[in-house]
């Protein structure tokens, strides 16, 4: 029976303006080194191995995409590369594989396969974010996205308030960029005033943005230009509002 190979979880940067810096020299050659990826998209895929290693020909790369819809049984092409002991890498569309990422099918598979997955370093925007929040980074939990409708986004913020609150953990998740304005928007109104709201956006990137304000605050300062920028949010309850609650915060005069 052969050596199996190794799957190779591979960062690319988070976005497409002066993100390469983000990526380590031991990954990039990691990633230089391999002929068979497994990708959210080809297109993409193809445009940062050129962008990391320039003389190289795409021509003889192979590309299995590993979407949201896709099945196990289509990515078999990478699996008997795997089992026949060539090595595959992974890529994300933005930032680390299998977080807030399809890429997680493939993994299971290989655990399940008794293949190694060596997850390689690059950036990740929800632990930047975190880090840079000022938030608890010792309790958290990451909720991809919330609901689109703004009703049933207040319920979710509201939910999310009261478990930072009662277990003193932040609460991130991300949006789909042109929904960003809606989701500050109905922060203002669904949470208390001095709840912590954490916008990062662009991270690791030139226009990079990250703030952490109390709702108070944010309705004082006014929204930042969060349109079609990638940002992941941040909420929590500082220890001073346990000890009674502070009245919702409803800043609707502010808007206009």
């Amino acid at each position: 029976m052969p050596t199996k190979g190794k799957l190779y979880l591979i960062p690319v940067p988070l976005g497409e303006e002066g993100g390469l810096h983000s990526i380590p020299a031991y990954t990039a050659e990691v990633l230089r080194q391999l002929d068979y990826f497994v990708v959210e998209r080809a297109k993409t895929a193809r445009y940062w191995i050129k962008k990391l290693n320039p003389e190289r020909s795409l021509e003889p790369l192979s590309f299995y995409e590993l979407n949201e819809h896709t099945q196990e049984s289509e990515l078999r092409g990478a699996m008997d590369v795997l089992l026949k002991g060539g090595n595959v890498g992974l890529l994300s569309e933005a930032g680390c594989p299998c977080v807030a990422d399809p890429g997680a099918i493939m993994v299971a598979w290989a655990q399940r396969q008794g293949i190694a997955v060596i997850p390689l370093t690059g950036p990740s925007a929800m632990l930047m974010a975190l880090m840079a929040s000022g938030m608890n980074g010792q309790r958290f939990c990451f909720h991809g996205y919330l609901s689109p409708k703004r009703e049933l986004l207040m319920k979710d913020l509201k939910m999310l308030e009261q478990r930072a609150a009662r277990q003193q953990e932040t609460q991130l998740f991300i949006e789909t960029p042109y929904r960003n304005a809606m989701v500050f928007e109905t922060a203002l109104q669904a949470l208390m005033a001095e709840t912590l709201l954490c916008i990062a956006m662009d991270i690791s990137l030139p226009g990079e943005y990250i703030v952490t304000k109390t709702i108070t605050e944010w309705a004082e300062s006014g929204m930042p230009d969060v349109h079609k920028h990638p940002a992941v949010f941040l909420i929590a309850v500082q220890n001073t509002q346990l000890k009674g609650k502070s009245e919702s915060a409803h800043f609707n005069k502010k808007r206009k």
